[in-house]
């Protein structure tokens, strides 16, 4: 499995507790944007029309995100909602480039 890693420019504060990439992230997942980076992202798009395309879906820091469950092939894709009331679905790979940190050590 890989395991996502977060660039030092956009690594959050230590202070919000451990993050990871949403495409890391089990059904029934709840927690808060900390960074959109789609450096590390394998594609076809440059980063930042990846990171352009995922801000437009309403992946921005500081938004609240939850993973609802998972496809049955490969696990993909990974649908969710976003504020609790935008649903969409993302491929684990797309979902790679957002950095989150669980709800339980998120501190508004």
């Amino acid at each position: 499995m890989h395991q996502a890693v977060i660039p030092e420019a956009s690594a959050p504060s230590m202070s919000l507790g451990p993050t990871m990439s949403l495409g890391a992230a089990r059904p029934g997942f709840r927690g808060r944007i900390v960074a959109v980076d789609a450096a590390a992202v394998i594609g076809s798009l440059a980063a930042d029309e990846h990171v352009r395309r995922l801000i437009v879906l309403g992946l921005v820091e500081g938004a609240l995100v939850e993973v609802r469950h998972q496809g049955l092939i490969r696990r993909d894709p990974i649908p969710g909602r976003i504020n609790g009331y935008a649903a969409l679905a993302l491929r684990r790979r797309e979902a790679a480039a957002v950095f989150v940190v669980s709800a339980e050590f998120d501190r508004p």
